[in-house]
């Protein structure tokens, strides 16, 4: 039998992650699929794609793309019923709290079951948040536990990715003036928390570059930390900055290793320079994670 503990956090994941309505966000990426291809488009189609039922393949991808990770490919018709090529969409994120999949949620939370068994001590901090969606996990996963003595902090420059400065980067551009959907607000973040009704004192907030903002910030130990900054610059700054506040038996987890080639470029280098004992283990095909000994 399933406890409500179990029961709520499922909830939050598929909260966050947009899988209730799987349908209304298939219905948009037919709709936007169909602009994008600029294929001859009439108000019948319009509404077929809208307010019609989502084709039930559709849906079944997005599902599976929401639960590892993967992207969305799909052929879709014009009006006349010609088929256009399969290209490769990223499940339509935005209409998301997070980006991150089921699979690396539900391996976060492992991560944080078990140092609270192992009792190490410290706080959870998400490094390069967007809306703040793994960060509003990590407060309902101590809310539903009664965890009152651990913090969560969000780190994030609340304005998008920096235009890339480091000659690694320099393929890597997710600023917002390319990605605007990147830029989400720190006012916009806390509205969020505040709809999952989570925003409290044990949320804290860092604001800023990362090179900036993490050296000075007053966090105390670390038992948990999520960096999501996919670049080589935002990667190597939140180690160089938060790897020695991390506790014995405390958790890393890379988001982007396998994702982006300048991620995985700073955590190696790091990895080497500072001589550290792990064993990275693969959450998926995209994130990597190990514990400090």
């Amino acid at each position: 039998m399933i406890d409500n503990k179990s029961r709520y956090l499922e909830l939050v994941k598929q909260a966050l992650l947009n899988q209730l309505y799987p349908e209304m966000e298939a219905a948009i990426f037919q709709l936007a699929s169909t602009a994008y291809f600029n294929a001859p488009t009439t108000s019948d189609v319009l509404i077929k794609n809208l307010l019609g039922p989502a084709r039930q393949d559709l849906c079944d991808e997005l599902m599976k793309c929401k639960n590892d990770g993967g992207f969305l490919r799909a052929t879709i018709s014009d009006a006349s019923g010609h088929e256009s090529e399969v290209i490769p969409f990223r499940n339509f994120v935005y209409n998301s709290h997070t980006m991150t999949s089921r699979v690396r949620l539900d391996y976060l939370q492992k991560c944080m079951e078990q140092v609270i068994f192992d009792e190490v001590k410290g706080d959870f901090i998400e490094v390069g948040a967007w809306k703040g969606g793994v960060g509003i996990f990590m407060r309902g996963f101590l809310a539903v536990n009664g965890v009152i003595d651990r913090h969560v902090w969000v780190a994030d420059s609340f304005d998008g990715p920096p235009i890339p400065m480091s000659s690694e980067d320099h393929a890597y551009d997710f600023s917002k003036s390319k990605f605007p959907c990147m830029a989400i607000s720190l006012d916009a973040v806390k509205a969020l928390f505040s709809r999952y009704d989570l925003l409290d004192e044990q949320v804290g907030f860092i604001e800023g570059r990362f090179k900036d903002s993490l050296p000075d910030a007053k966090i105390g130990q670390l038992a948990l930390l999520r960096l999501d900054g996919s670049l080589y610059e935002s990667t190597r700054d939140g180690l160089q900055a938060l790897y020695g506040k991390l506790g014995v038996g405390g958790f890393v987890i890379v988001d982007d290793y396998f994702l982006a080639s300048p991620c995985k470029e700073a955590v190696d280098e790091f990895i080497k320079a500072e001589k550290v004992n792990c064993h990275l283990m693969n959450i998926d095909d995209c994130a990597v994670c190990w514990r400090k000994g």
